[in-house]
């Protein structure tokens, strides 16, 4: 591939993601205004949750197997494409007055099966575009414009949007995601590399054999099922209080549904910060420190959120953990990316995204049930001591040098580059 090249196709990829991650943040503000709209039961709330992300128990495996199977590019437009045309379908019901909670649970369940298609595509093409050396820093600059985008400008917009009517924000999302797949057309063909289609016809596989090799590796993998518990644990409690979150500001905090925009906005803005400054303070502090801190940032933001009062230390806890989380992520993509050969990269991402992933529908039913039973902000306080308690049990065990040495043995295997 010429020098150009590769910049010229990670840009189409990014532009891709931020077309999508557009999408993402306006639904994540307009989904809640309308189930908040039509209930205030915390675990119908929580139900929109656990409809998004239950097709990641599902699915993400046949689609990781996928993903090295079939030409990425291809994976990314049908996968948007879909997404465009269910959320295009729900904005026609809500503009013919059909309001029910089951539509938006029926779209965002559809949505949900194709993203799991799109992101363990998305996350397996970075390796293919750029050498190692990039990649950290690639990671960063899709991370902080799915923070920008997804968080910090969807959402307002979308909050907006919805307050002008409903089916407008989804009409909106849905123009999006069509745009996602039609800049992914842009990206060249990324087919399995010719080695890996020679190893298929001299040696057949099915989908299922092909999973369980994805699924041992990652296993025996044990840095990688490591940090994957770590992060399981983010999202679990993550899942148990994002749904909920519009009911507590409006609730105990006593705020305008207005302001419910401010609550995504202001941590994305500390994921923002996170991605930009990563390639610069992962490798003065380590990968190490930030696992510790990718949990204990997060659970002191749920207990001020539980027990506090006051929108600014809220919001300030919030900020934080974004932080925190944000570089997380990026030592944890870039572990996988340069560690994980790429014929195996697709299925090792859909293992790793199996468990990272699978508990969110059941941490989101979790905080409904706690949030029904005991009230609204005992979510937010098991939240705090559920991800204290996993740093001490888990964050302690991933250090700097063990991360070091995971990507050190990769770094004598070629890499396939499209």
């Amino acid at each position: 591939m010429p020098a150009a090249a590769p910049r010229r196709s990670f840009t189409a990829l990014w532009a891709s993601q931020a077309s999508s991650n557009l999408a993402d943040g306006l639904l994540q503000a307009a989904a809640p205004l309308l189930v908040a709209t039509l209930t205030r039961d915390p675990l119908v709330v929580a139900g929109m949750t656990v409809a998004q992300f239950l097709p990641w128990l599902a699915a993400t495996l046949p689609a990781g197997a996928l993903a090295d199977r079939m030409d990425r590019r291809r994976i990314l437009t049908m996968g948007n494409l879909l997404r465009a045309a269910g959320f295009a379908l729900l904005a026609v019901s809500l503009a013919n007055g059909w309001r029910h909670v089951a539509l938006l649970y029926a779209a965002v369940f559809l949505a949900g099966c194709a993203e799991t298609m799109v992101d363990n595509a998305a996350l397996a093409i970075p390796p293919r575009l750029l050498p190692r050396e990039q990649l950290e820093r690639a990671n960063g600059r899709l991370f902080a414009t799915q923070s920008v985008i997804n968080t910090f400008i969807g959402p307002p917009a979308g909050a907006a949007l919805f307050a002008v009517a409903a089916s407008a924000a989804f009409y909106t999302g849905a123009a999006a995601f069509a745009l996602a797949g039609l800049a992914a057309l842009l990206l060249p063909a990324l087919r399995p590399t010719s080695a890996d289609q020679e190893r298929r016809r001299s040696t057949p596989t099915t989908i299922t054999q092909d999973i369980r090799s994805g699924w041992a590796h990652f296993w025996r993998h044990d840095l990688l099922r490591r940090v994957a518990f770590i992060s399981a644990a983010i999202n679990f409690f993550g899942a148990a209080t994002g749904g909920l979150l519009v009911l507590l500001i409006t609730g105990p905090y006593h705020l305008p549904m207005s302001r419910y925009g401010l609550f995504i906005a202001v941590p994305a803005a500390g994921a923002i910060v996170g991605s930009l400054l990563a390639e610069h303070v992962v490798p003065r502090i380590g990968g190490g420190p930030v696992t510790w801190l990718a949990a204990l940032a997060p659970a002191a933001g749920y207990a001020v959120l539980g027990l506090g009062h006051h929108t600014l230390p809220a919001l300030a806890g919030m900020f934080c953990a974004a932080v925190a989380t944000s570089l997380n992520q990026i030592v944890v993509s870039t572990l996988r990316q340069a560690a994980v050969p790429d014929e195996l990269l697709g299925r090792v991402t859909a293992a790793y995204r199996l468990v990272v992933l699978g508990v969110v529908p059941l941490g989101a039913l979790a905080g409904g049930l706690l949030g029904r039973g005991l009230g609204i902000r005992a979510p937010f306080i098991v939240a705090a001591l559920g991800l204290a308690l996993a740093a001490l049990l888990l964050a302690s065990r991933v250090t700097t040098q063990a991360l070091r040495d995971a990507e050190t043995r990769m770094t004598d295997l070629p890499r396939q580059h499209a």
